[in-house]
């Protein structure tokens, strides 16, 4: 067991409330925190990234860019992190080298030092580009394995990834449990490898879906793991991260005391309820997300992959099949080669699954992100790909077998010539070549001349019901 602090990295800014409350938190609610968070003491604060990028502009009223610099004035001790997905950035396709490097640049010039990347397939050709970008303007590259459970994902491949990552300059290894699918046991074991055969920090990310968080937490501690993501009470456990508060406590006085203050935690906690209490009048904040759901474990399936497949089901009127469909994810995960269900590939799993049930059919309806898939526009498959489904849902089309980042011409000069008319800075290219829908209504709205104020009248109260629509997306994300 190692004799060093155990690091924290929290994660009450992203990742927790992106896991429970589709990431509604609003700048205004985390600004009260930030001196509390800054102080606190933690390696990392994770505040931008996966899905906040696109809630700030489509559901917030919020340049998440400005977020962004907002944060790091009002927390410039503490390093601040994000999560990046590799050649697809924050976005749901690859993007050319060019706009790759442009995006690591700018989030880093506004902010950001600690930048995770991952790739859906653990595909290293989609982390190279991402990782060399964020090291050339100095920001920390941690590179993530995306953890799963299947025949040819064992540890002898996960420390086979992780000897190339290192190569390849990553700063940390991240293990990304984004389903909560690492049982305790098998963390200690794998962080042991991980640090027997790696010189870099290992960073364990988990969720607490089906209870098993904490205990994996534990384990990876006395395995020797050096930083561990946790989440402040309020938003904590079900689909979120552990709680900080309770591994703080179990390591106090211990060799891997974190050194964090549980008081100065509860205070943070205690401002942090007043903002789950605001989601929870919303209606972002379901409860159900707080509960212990072991269905991930027996299907292998992340919390909001199911949510997503249930809403699928309803839309057809097709509830009942609900355990049908549960029963054809494994199926079609093994025909596809066994990709890691994270996002891109837990959606596209789930809606094929869904379409294999609903039409009575397997393959007989094939939406073009599985295809893609098939054809290597992703990446490598892990696995051997069933070739009669191949050829059922692509026929003839060539595989792509090369990075396939290597087959787009550079793009930038093409998004900042298509947006000139809107865009008014970088940044502002940047989010519309993400988002471009998305970002250019967000961008009219804000471009609009403001009236001048009324002194004497009132402002007018907010529409609580201006935000309602909900935004879902995978844990881990």
């Amino acid at each position: 067991m190692s004799k060093q602090p155990l690091l924290i990295t929290e994660t009450i800014l992203r990742d927790a409330h992106q896991s429970q409350s589709a990431t509604r938190m609003r700048i205004e609610d985390m600004l009260p925190a930030c001196e509390m968070l800054d102080n606190m003491g933690y390696w990392s604060l994770e505040c931008w990234g996966g899905a906040t990028f696109d809630v700030c502009m489509r559901f917030l009223n919020e340049d998440p860019w400005e977020r962004l610099r907002t944060l790091k004035k009002h927390m410039p001790k503490t390093k601040l992190q994000m999560l990046f997905r590799g050649q697809n950035i924050l976005g749901y396709k690859h993007y050319a080298d060019d706009v790759v490097e442009e995006f690591c640049r700018k989030s880093i010039e506004n902010g950001i030092e600690v930048v995770r990347v991952f790739d859906a397939l653990n595909d290293i050709r989609n982390l190279r580009k991402a990782v060399e970008s964020v090291k050339k303007f100095g920001g920390w590259a941690e590179v993530a394995l995306s953890f799963t459970v299947s025949p040819v994902h064992n540890d002898d491949y996960f420390v086979g990834i992780a000897k190339e990552l290192e190569k390849m300059g990553a700063d940390s290894i991240c293990i990304k449990d984004m389903a909560n699918l690492l049982l305790p046991y098998h963390a200690y074991d794998l962080i042991s490898r991980l640090k027997d055969n790696v010189s870099v920090p290992i960073h364990m990310h988990t969720h607490n879906t089906a209870g098993t968080g904490d205990m994996v937490n534990l384990m990876a501690a006395r395995a020797g793991v050096d930083i561990v993501d946790t989440a402040l009470s309020p938003l904590a456990n079900g689909t979120a991260q552990p709680a900080t508060e309770s591994l703080v406590a179990t390591l106090q006085g211990t060799e891997r005391d974190t050194g964090l203050d549980l008081v100065k935690l509860s205070e943070a906690a205690a401002y942090f309820r007043t903002v789950a209490d605001k989601l929870k009048k919303e209606g972002f904040l379901d409860p159900k997300v707080l509960s212990v759901d072991t269905k991930a474990l027996i299907y292998q399936v992340p919390g909001g992959m199911l949510s997503n497949m249930l809403g699928q089901l309803k839309q057809a009127g097709k509830e009942d099949r609900y355990y049908y469909v549960l029963a054809e994810v494994p199926r079609v995960r093994e025909d596809f080669g066994y990709p890691p269900l994270v996002t891109p590939t837990s959606q596209i799993v789930g809606t094929q699954a869904v379409m294999n049930i609903v039409s009575g059919e397997r393959y007989k309806m094939v939406p073009n992100e599985s295809k893609a898939l098939l054809r290597g526009e992703y990446g490598k498959l892990p696995g051997k790909v069933n070739e009669d489904v191949r050829r059922k849902c692509i026929g003839d089309a060539e595989v792509i077998t090369c990075r396939p980042a290597d087959l787009l011409q550079p793009e930038l000069e093409k998004y900042r010539a298509e947006t000139k008319d809107i865009a008014r800075s970088e940044e502002d290219v940047l989010s519309l070549a993400l988002f471009p829908q998305v970002a250019r209504k967000f961008m009219e709205n804000r471009n609009k001349p403001k009236s001048a104020p009324v002194p004497a009248a009132p402002a007018a109260p907010a529409d609580p019901n201006a935000v309602r629509e909900l935004y879902v997306e995978d844990s881990g994300k």
